[in-house]
């Protein structure tokens, strides 16, 4: 029978009803998790590792290499096939996202969580997490590197997105589509993920700011982030990548100063292009140095730039992590 190691952070699937608190509060830990998910020992033997109960909206950087540490120790035991990270939903597509940089093994990694908490009549936790071992110890998986799997549903962490407040359904890859999915007892594999993009550090950029475009936006924003010491900025333009003329002249002067800028789309899906030529357009963008990011949005994006300064990637390092390879889009 297959092992599969099972890293418990918390999040809503840890949660229960406070009438006090007046909502969802963390109380179970991965034992009570377990108890309450009937069926897992007819799919594999499950390692259980406890790592406190954090909601995911207050992971750190220093959380999330925690976790990889864990789960790259857990990985490193030949009798253990798979990992699995349970946690909240909230950061799941930066969370992922980060250990699936940071992860070069073979061996499927897996995030999972729940959208609704225990003793709701609905609460989705014990059947994710069934999937979620169950992807763990699936053979095919094997070189897709970290997945996420909520629903039903097998998603590559370069890609998933929470598109929904509460939907149970709420991870969709909207680039490139899903994995595959699960049937019961069955993992079905409906196509490989591509290449991926990796680096190996220990570290990132503390501050790298995430700054949105809109309507009416001048380069104030953008120059305040560079007072308050930001060593790398992402901005997500409008469309594919355009702003106004003053956002761009901000980001001209974090360029000059030598603060990494990189450009993608405030749209959930595509990727910033130099179709637009016009003061403040992608192409402008691009040739005034800011650095493309394929398909990633501005949350992944941040991510793989912290990451990148952290390694101490120069700026063709930092462009080619960014783009990612071409077989992976």
């Amino acid at each position: 029978m297959s092992r599969v190691a099972v890293v418990f952070t918390g999040g809503t699937i840890s949660m229960e009803i406070d009438a006090t608190a007046g909502g969802r509060v963390p109380t179970l830990s991965g034992a009570d998790i377990l108890a309450r998910t009937p069926g897992l020992d007819a799919i594999a033997e499950v390692v259980p590792i406890d790592r406190g109960l954090t909601p995911a909206s207050h992971f750190t950087w220093r959380d999330l290499f925690g976790v990889a540490a864990t789960v790259r120790a857990a990985l490193a035991d030949p009798t253990i096939d798979g990992a699995v990270v349970v946690q909240g939903t909230d950061t799941i597509e930066e969370t992922a996202f980060f250990w699936d940089l940071l992860h070069a093994g073979p061996k499927p990694l897996v995030v999972t969580g729940a959208m609704r908490s225990a003793g709701e009549p609905d609460h989705d936790g014990p059947a994710n997490i069934r999937d979620a071992v169950r992807a763990a110890a699936e053979p095919a998986l094997r070189g897709a590197g970290t997945v996420v799997v909520l629903a039903g549903t097998i998603e590559p962490a370069d890609d998933a997105t929470k598109t929904h407040t509460a939907a149970l359904d709420t991870f969709r890859s909207l680039n490139t589509g899903r994995l595959g999915r699960l049937d019961g007892e069955m993992v079905i594999v409906e196509r490989r993920r591509g290449a991926r993009r990796h680096v190996d550090t220990d570290r990132t950029a503390d501050r790298v700011e995430l700054i949105t475009a809109h309507v009416a936006m001048d380069g104030r924003l953008l120059d305040a982030a560079v007072d308050a010491g930001a060593e790398g900025i992402v901005v997500e333009g409008t469309g594919a990548g355009n702003t106004s003329l003053a956002l761009l002249d901000a980001a001209r002067r974090a360029i000059d100063a030598g603060i990494p800028v990189a450009l993608t789309t405030r749209c959930p899906s595509g990727s910033a292009t130099a179709a637009y030529a016009f003061p403040g357009g992608g192409a402008t963008w691009f040739r005034a140095g800011a650095l493309a990011c394929g398909q990633l949005g501005g949350p992944k994006a941040r991510v793989a730039l912290a990451l990148g300064i952290g390694a101490g990637l120069d700026e063709v390092g930092l462009a080619a992590l960014l783009a990612g390879p071409e077989d992976a889009r």
